[in-house]
């Protein structure tokens, strides 16, 4: 039986060019924490449905776990790492630290990068809008509260 060759699959992730091999149908998500050693995006449910794998693809919020990584040649993949320092954080990451807008800090990753593709399409968006953008990623310690408060904050900041 011939062994079928995994193809070089080239992805530009957090501003770098980086060349992986990869059947083309696996997870992005796979890629990014195996292969890249990225830890933000968590594996959380596989299904797509709790967010936190959440990704930026081309500035637009995309659950890891249930892209094919083929499906991101030629596109920007950001995740949490590629946001900011802990020297200068994202305006977002910074006000999600100064709002204490976490616990357990499992769907973070899915709502710092779901609020930064939100700011991108929309830097001023009314509370409904917040509530719209966050509204599928799964957060269970009941931080609700202070991550809204983080958003509008963030809101408020020139990123």
């Amino acid at each position: 039986m011939t062994q079928v060759p995994t193809p070089s699959l080239t992805l530009t992730v957090n501003g770098q060019t980086i060349a992986v091999q990869a059947a083309p149908e696996t997870p992005l998500l796979y890629i990014l924490r195996n292969d890249l050693a990225l830890n933000g995006p968590k594996y959380g449910c596989g299904l797509g449905e709790c967010g936190a794998c959440a990704v930026l693809v081309d500035n637009k919020a995309a659950r890891a776990c249930r892209v094919p990584v083929a499906a991101v040649v030629g596109k920007s993949v950001r995740t949490l790492e590629g946001l900011g320092t802990l020297a200068t954080p994202h305006p977002v990451q910074a006000a999600f630290i100064a709002h204490n807008a976490t616990q357990c800090g499992y769907c973070l990753n899915g709502m710092i990068i779901a609020t930064v593709a939100l700011l991108h399409r929309n830097p001023h968006p009314t509370e409904t809008e917040i509530r719209t953008a966050l509204r599928h990623h799964l957060c269970r310690c009941g931080a609700h509260l202070e991550i809204l408060a983080a958003v509008r904050a963030a809101a408020l900041v020139p990123a």
